[in-house]
């Protein structure tokens, strides 16, 4: 639907004081004029569409004191959208660019009528100075997955002492958590995920605390205990990737893998069992005899080391030159380095391990080289490979610091200098998109170029439909398989025993998801990216079961070296075009073709070739779907686990759109953006 359509009826009433078109299909622009038709305007809400527009498209809207725009594609300086008398402000998910600093907010805005305040998952950059004098009444504040330069995390956060929410996930803080941070007394909400911030976590004012993450930074020392008592009590807490020492012994360990995932679980002394439950008498009674019993033990223990006291000093030189050489002996591994997969092997093509670097964007101070690389993934063992793709083979690894990563060897080598590829991984490692799976790093191990990706502790699409029970997570060793909820997934809730993969909605999800990264590569990106492999296992669900496509610009890096293989395209998902004799190169309406595929596999559950296809032989996935559909017969092909979870006429709406990808000439397929669009007016009605 177009937003200029009912314009002339919008515009003609001037009295109108709150509007809320939140939620639906529209699209296209604002209506020229739109602010100053309506000068009395006081709330307006377009959340949840398509519109586009700009910062001017708000430059009339005098008397607005509540706007709400997030999820729309509105670009442009986000100060330009502000007005002296708003009070509400979610301008998330948009295309906003500019900074938020000092100068900004306290110079040209008053900010003493504020109290919501959402700039989330824009493009905002430059610093951000939480020192706003004129905001003591905000309550709410999200600036997280934005384009900030890297600052510290000052220490005038006592400006906010009303906040009850603070989200600064991913904004690029270094440094300390600032002591300071204990006077906001009514805070609620605390996440400052995915920073860099080292040092210990600092008192907390504990009264209102129900959801603090700290995750993926570089945080040291021991949880402080009266956070650990309180944790039983709280809706949401994570401590996962860091470098704390956890000193309790009462946490269970379903607890120890959602929360405290990656981090050092180690404790120089005895843990202390009163920290989540009072000791019992019987063991207070019990005190005196464990002293007894303790100081018994220790003259004993005494004495023995007094009498290896002088053969231990008289080794002690020796012992020394032993560990010195050990450990040059293992900083100093020499190639070239040889691995070995069940279908391909590859090498390393360099003399000393430590000698090749490791870069890894958004922590470049830690010098990490292939070494650890190798330590990461026990020397590329098979045991932590997770895939063989048409790129090369994926490991599972730590690297130092508990950070947990996916290592895609591309085996293939590259036509590319290593000055090349190492501009277009920097290149990719700035491509953000919440559907794409984030390009941690990258390492040039001689003729190797590895590319380092965030780990997706949930698996792939591949693993979920076919190769596992429908909805049963992967085992690897120390993925938890313990039921669970996610907040902002109501309908995928006790993983397990109902699988994860059971809900139309869930599916349905994937699809969407999956189609965002496809639509930001061809139309977000400049020069648009062509994907060239899209299939289920480059579909992956990450920690919070969010979609996310891996795997996009990395054939550029093989430049033409991979051409004939990449013609050749995946089983099943080859578009038709690819055996034509006047056949070029790969184009997005290729992609499309692929994603077609995808949908069809996320509605059928039944592999793109070599299933059972009912009442066909030789049939592939797409033709047997797209013959049903000409029949008027596409509801036979939904997988009957998901058929009564949602209304039949969306999925047979989704085959509908499949079918549309899949059509044998590119030209008659739509566009990754006009497919979205399609998606989204699917609606979600879910169980």
């Amino acid at each position: 639907m177009e937003l200029q359509s009912p314009q002339a009826r919008i515009l003609s009433c001037q009295s109108l004081v709150w509007i809320d078109l939140s939620s639906n299909r529209l699209n296209g622009s604002l209506p020229d004029g739109f602010g100053a038709a309506l000068p009395k305007l006081q709330v307006l809400n377009l959340a949840g569409n398509g519109i586009q527009g700009r910062d001017s498209d708000f430059s009339e809207m005098n008397s607005i004191t509540s706007l709400n725009i997030s999820g729309n594609v509105f670009q442009g300086s986000v100060m330009g959208v502000f007005k002296e008398l708003l009070e509400v402000a979610d301008l998330s998910r948009n295309r906003f660019e500019g900074h938020v600093s000092k100068v900004q907010f306290n110079a040209s805005y008053n900010w003493s009528r504020l109290v919501y305040l959402d700039l989330s998952e824009n493009q905002l950059g430059g610093e951000i100075l939480l020192d706003w004098i004129q905001s003591q009444n905000l309550k709410h504040l999200n600036l997280a997955h934005n384009n900030f330069t890297r600052q510290k995390f000052r220490r005038n956060v006592k400006t906010f002492s009303g906040l009850k929410y603070l989200n600064l996930s991913k904004t690029s803080l270094t440094g300390r958590i600032p002591a300071e941070i204990s006077q906001l007394s009514n805070l609620n909400t605390l996440d400052l995920s995915e920073n860099h911030l080292i040092g210990r976590i600092p008192l907390l004012s504990l009264r209102n605390l129900q959801v603090f993450d700290v995750s993926n930074n570089n945080l040291s020392g021991e949880i402080p205990a009266s956070l650990l008592r309180k944790l039983p009590w709280m809706e949401r807490f994570n401590f996962s990737y860091n470098n704390l020492t956890l000193c309790a012994s009462e946490i269970s360990n379903a607890t120890l893998q959602a929360s405290f995932f990656g981090s050092t679980n180690s404790c120089p002394i005895a843990a202390k069992p009163d920290l989540f439950r009072a000791q019992s008498n019987k063991a207070r009674q019990q005190k005196g005899l464990k002293l007894a019993l303790v100081l018994t033990f220790s003259m004993v223990c005494l004495l023995a080391g007094l009498l290896f006291l002088a053969v231990g000093c008289r080794r002690k030189t020796r012992m020394w030159e032993v560990k010195q050489t050990s450990h040059k002996e293992e900083q100093n591994v020499s190639g070239p380095f040889s691995f070995q997969t069940d279908s391909t092997t590859w090498v390393a093509d360099v003399k000393q391990a430590n000698s090749v670097p490791v870069v890894i964007f958004e922590k470049p101070l830690l010098n990490f080289t292939f070494s650890d690389l190798l330590s990461a993934t026990s020397n590329f063992d098979r045991g932590n490979l997770l895939a063989e793709g048409k790129f090369g083979p994926v490991y599972r690894g730590f690297l130092p610091g508990g950070i947990h990563v996916a290592v895609k060897v591309l085996v293939h080598g590259s036509t590319m200098t290593d000055q090349e590829a190492a501009r277009e991984f920097e290149y990719l490692g700035r491509i953000k998109h919440p559907n794409l799976v984030p390009l941690t790093g990258y390492c040039l191990a001689g003729d190797q170029r590895i590319a380092i990706y965030d780990y997706m502790e949930n698996g792939n699409l591949q693993n979920l439909l076919h190769d596992l029970p429908l909805g049963v997570l992967q085992t690897t060793e120390d993925w938890s398989t313990d039921t669970w909820e996610q907040e902002d997934n109501n309908d995928i809730q006790n993983v397990g025993s109902e699988g994860l993969l059971t809900s139309w909605r869930f599916r349905h999800k994937i699809a969407l998801g999956t189609a965002r990264a496809l639509a930001f590569l061809h139309h977000g990106c400049s020069p648009p990216i062509i994907h060239r492999d899209v299939k289920a296992s480059s579909v992956y669900l990450d920690y919070n079961l969010e979609p996310r496509l891996s795997d996009f610009g990395l054939a550029k890096i093989f430049g033409s070296g991979l051409d004939e293989e990449i013609s050749q395209g995946s089983p099943g998902y080859v578009p038709p075009e690819f055996s034509q004799s006047e056949y070029d190169s790969p184009t997005p309406k290729s992609d499309v073709y692929c994603f077609g595929v995808v949908l069809f596999e996320l509605i059928t559950s039944k592999k793109p070739y070599g299933d059972d296809y009912p009442e066909e032989k030789d049939a592939t996935l797409v033709s047997w779907v797209r013959g049903l559909i000409r029949k008027n017969k596409g509801s036979s092909a939904i997988d009957p686990k998901i058929r009564d979870t949602g209304p039949d006429d969306q999925m047979e709406e989704a085959l509908k759109i499949g079918y549309l990808c899949t059509a044998d000439l590119p030209s008659k397929r739509p566009s990754m953006h006009q497919i979205v669009g399609l998606l989204k007016d699917i609606e979600q009605t879910g169980n």
